[in-house]
């Protein structure tokens, strides 16, 4: 009896023993997949994997070793910095620092100061000397972020230095020399804007060397999921809160609104999300879910023309497919979190009659 006893209690510390050993080996894997899915869709801090986004990074491993000036072209929190510090890391400069000048924000009558620096007493206010941003970057790389802002009168002047290597600081007739690369960035047409003389023709030749675009967010939609699970970690870290469930409910909210802020306005809105999050479950806080490149306009004065007029019969074969799609997407899995019913935004009851009275059936 003894015996017994003694053989079923080593049976259970094997039993225990084992189920640990694979909950331990489960753990790994959920870790060792989250890890790789992460690094399948991220090139340092840049996260994506639209084939667009595929594009830019393999444009970034093809100009970063060349030393060669890179203009970036997107609208206005497309992650343009990003690239620029990709290229930057991934350059023989690594090691020399990044030096930004965000064009937009420097008063008119300081841009020359600030990019050649001043000597002591050169103008009211110049205590010291000071140096500039081209002299700060040497030997490594100038950021010039919204470029298009340089004022034409000054831009001579750039042109110089990044041609010659050569400027003079205010005050100061000694000429000094800076070898820096040069990696530009602006939302603005620099092309349509030096056809309209706002912008030196040689200069933008000069900086568009190795031009990179980025699509807006709203044409590639593709990246909005692994977008906002990277800003839901990013965010609960930054919180030191519980990282919440990103459901696939919540992930065709995101992609049913058109980013006019892009991935700035995204991961604003992931963060705020995660901070009213209650109960493990995030809620997005959008304008509309849906925008439109032209004004609303209402049934009555909308032209006939633009209106698509559909049958009854036309219109239950849709709604049909449309359950039909979200059940194969869920895995015939009608209610709860990444349900159909989810998907389709109505209740599991009011599906699950719209399917009897389809006569729709899971396949066996």
């Amino acid at each position: 009896m003894i015996a017994n006893h003694a053989a079923a209690a080593i049976a259970n510390a094997r039993a225990f023993e084992e189920i640990e050993r694979l909950k331990g080996q489960l753990e790994l894997e959920r870790d060792y997949l989250r890890d790789e899915l992460l690094e399948a869709h991220e090139f340092g801090d840049i996260v994506g994997q639209s084939p667009s986004m595929n594009n830019v990074l393999q444009q970034i491993a093809l100009v970063a070793p060349t030393g060669a000036s890179v203009l970036i072209l997107g609208e206005s929190g497309t992650g343009k910095e990003l690239v620029a510090r990709e290229i930057h890391g991934r350059s023989q400069r690594k090691d020399r620092p990044m030096v930004k000048v965000n064009c937009a924000s420097i008063p008119r009558e300081l841009y020359e100061s600030e990019f050649f620096g001043h000597v002591k007493g050169a103008f009211t206010g110049a205590v010291a000397d000071r140096a500039g941003r081209f002299q700060l970057a040497d030997g490594g790389t100038l950021f010039l972020d919204e470029v298009g802002e340089i004022p034409l009168a000054l831009q001579s002047k750039l042109l110089r230095v990044l041609q010659e290597g050569e400027f003079e600081r205010v005050g100061d007739e000694r000429t000094q020399y800076a070898d820096v690369r040069i990696i530009a960035a602006t939302n603005r047409d620099l092309k349509q804007d030096s056809e309209d003389k706002h912008f030196r023709e040689d200069l933008y030749y000069r900086l568009n060397v190795f031009p990179v675009q980025i699509a807006p967010l709203r044409e590639r939609k593709e990246d909005i999921a692994v977008l906002a699970a990277h800003f839901v970690d990013l965010s609960a870290r930054k919180l030191n809160r519980q990282v919440p469930r990103l459901t696939q409910g919540s992930i065709l909210q995101l992609q049913r609104y058109d980013w006019p802020g892009n991935i700035r306005e995204l991961q604003n809105v992931v963060e705020r999300a995660v901070i009213t999050s209650t109960a493990g479950k995030l809620r997005f806080d959008l304008p509309t879910e849906t925008k439109s490149e032209e004004p609303a306009v209402s049934d009555t004065t909308r032209p006939s023309a633009e209106t698509e007029i559909l049958s009854d019969d036309e219109m239950r074969r849709r709604e049909r497919e449309n359950i039909l799609a979200s059940l194969k997407r869920t895995k015939w899995r009608l209610s709860g979190e990444d349900g159909a019913a989810e998907l389709l935004r109505v209740k599991p009851t009011t599906l699950a009659s719209r399917m009897k009275k389809m006569g729709i059936e899971r396949p066996i």
